[in-house]
């Protein structure tokens, strides 16, 4: 009779496989442009480029901007006040986003005149216009939104802020998976950067205090990144700022204390793709319902649900 830690050991194997993803699609008011694989030759394509799939640690580690290794991508997609924006999130080997612990978060970062092509992230100033935690706002015992990235290989929807300035912007979606953090620096971060340019004639902005670099908006304390009860059903905080003010058409002051959003350099100006291809101190929000828009070690004691009902089906046959 094989031993337990014999049949734990595959499982063990097939969780460090697939604890790592990338956002392989991004689909911009039904035109989908597809990302490069990590350490695969790069192709034309509007999402930034990163080295490794693997999670970013630490809260002050330099890959939280836009990920590890993360290098411009060659093309730049048109977009408008209100589009609709869905990041397709999958494993290293294409297969399901492997975790459904933790929130998704969405920032925004102007480029100024230089085009986002040809923008260093790391001089980046960040927005948030969107964090989406579970799926029934403040009942701690409700599934979270990510759950539906791994079971039915669903995107993450997210719209432009309907009165947002025109420009040059960054797009940064960012998962957090929350599986092994109740224990401190267990918290993964996975963030993936895309390359827009915004038209209309809109003139909303964020204010300068809802501004924040990235590394530096987060700390390894913050109770939505060190969540010792993440395995009690406590309720959630979004680390980093508040949604920007402009987003829910609030004004700059103030601002509500729980958010419900929406959903560099210098070189030549850049012609936008007109084909699809293919860790400060913190302002805290209380978690709400799912927006109105739509290399880490393995610890076998820390496992998703998934792989904990595997294990007691097999230590029970």
């Amino acid at each position: 009779m094989k031993s337990f830690s014999t049949l734990l050991l595959p499982l063990v194997l097939a969780a460090s496989a697939l604890a790592h993803g990338v956002v392989t699609t991004i689909t911009i008011d039904g035109k989908t442009y597809t990302g490069s694989t990590p350490n695969q030759p790069k192709k034309p394509s509007i999402i930034r480029y990163i080295t490794d799939a693997s999670p970013v640690k630490g809260a002050k580690n330099d890959a939280l901007g836009c990920g590890p290794g993360a290098d411009p991508a060659s093309d730049v997609a048109e977009a408008m006040p209100g589009s609709k924006i869905s990041f397709l999130w999958v494993s290293a080997n294409n297969a399901n986003w492997p975790h459904d612990t933790g929130p998704m978060l969405t920032y925004m970062a102007s480029c100024g005149d230089t085009p986002c092509n040809k923008f260093d992230s790391k001089n980046a100033k960040w927005f948030k216009i969107d964090d989406t935690g579970r799926k029934d706002g403040n009942n701690p015992k409700s599934k979270w939104v990510q759950a539906d990235t791994m079971y039915q290989r669903a995107p993450a929807f997210v719209t432009i802020p309907k009165t947002i300035a025109p420009g040059n912007y960054l797009i940064r979606h960012e998962i957090i998976g929350l599986h092994l953090a109740n224990e401190f620096n267990g918290a993964e971060f996975y963030p993936s950067c895309a390359q827009l340019h915004i038209g209309g004639s809109q003139t909303g902005k964020p204010t300068a205090s809802e501004l924040v670099s990235l590394p530096g908006a987060y700390s390894n304390n913050d109770p939505g990144i060190f969540y010792k009860a993440i395995f009690d059903s406590a309720p959630y905080t979004f680390p980093g700022p508040k949604v920007a003010s402009f987003v829910n058409g609030t004004p700059a002051a103030g601002g509500n204390p729980t958010s419900t959003p929406t959903g560099t350099g210098s070189g030549p100006k850049a012609t936008p793709t007109k084909s699809a291809s293919g860790g400060c101190k913190l302002k805290k929000n209380s978690v709400q319902a799912r927006s109105v828009n739509n290399a880490a070690t393995v610890r076998p004691r820390h496992l998703s649900r998934v792989m904990r009902g595997l294990i007691a089906g097999r230590s029970s046959s």
